[in-house]
């Protein structure tokens, strides 16, 4: 091999084993300008498309130990989707892409969670909550409760404020002591 492409194997060798995760996607068939909006969109999540050569990335495969399962994703026009953001965010960039390419473009797999996945379980990925919506709806389920008890608590200041009126009135006639017959 020559010192050129050592040095390239090298690089994209580095570049997978220090992301979090490896997405595998077929990009045959599709534009440059589809392909440019896909780089967009994962930069916005700290991630980046690599098209990589599959012996290169058969290579690579090979460094990382993952199984022979990704032998059968390395076929046709192969680009790696690697980084260090949010997982679910990344797979949701995918997924918007391959349904925008009508067809053309396709999910292979990936290395995620340190195993080999397919497709489907890409796709599922996409559809789980990033972390943002998650913290949200967690903050939500904590301040419920605390919401509810000021709601009670308020309600229930406003009706002993106008029930303490009417106790008031009653009391003097209650605390008031009969005065008992005098007896002969």
């Amino acid at each position: 091999m020559r010192i050129e492409k050592i040095a390239i194997l090298d690089e994209i060798v580095a570049r997978v084993k220090d992301s979090e995760y490896c997405f595998i996607v077929n990009y045959g068939g599709v534009s440059v300008a589809q392909l440019s909006k896909l780089r967009a969109e994962l930069r916005k999540v700290e991630s980046r498309l690599l098209v990589v050569k599959n012996s290169y990335l058969a290579k690579v495969a090979k460094e990382k130990g993952w199984s022979d399962d990704v032998n059968a994703m390395l076929a046709g026009p192969t680009a790696v989707v690697i980084g260090k953001g949010e997982p679910t965010a990344v797979a949701k960039a995918i997924m918007a892409f391959v349904k925008d390419s009508a067809g053309k473009a396709s999910v292979k797999g990936a290395d995620y969670d340190s195993k080999i996945v397919d497709a489907a379980m890409v796709e599922a990925l996409s559809k789980v909550p990033g972390k943002n919506e998650l913290r949200a709806t967690l903050l939500m389920l904590f301040k419920e409760p605390a919401t509810r008890l000021a709601r009670v608590l308020s309600e229930k200041a406003k009706k002993g404020g106008e029930a303490a009126p009417a106790a008031e009135e009653a009391a003097p006639a209650a605390e008031a002591p009969a005065e008992a017959p005098a007896a002969e």
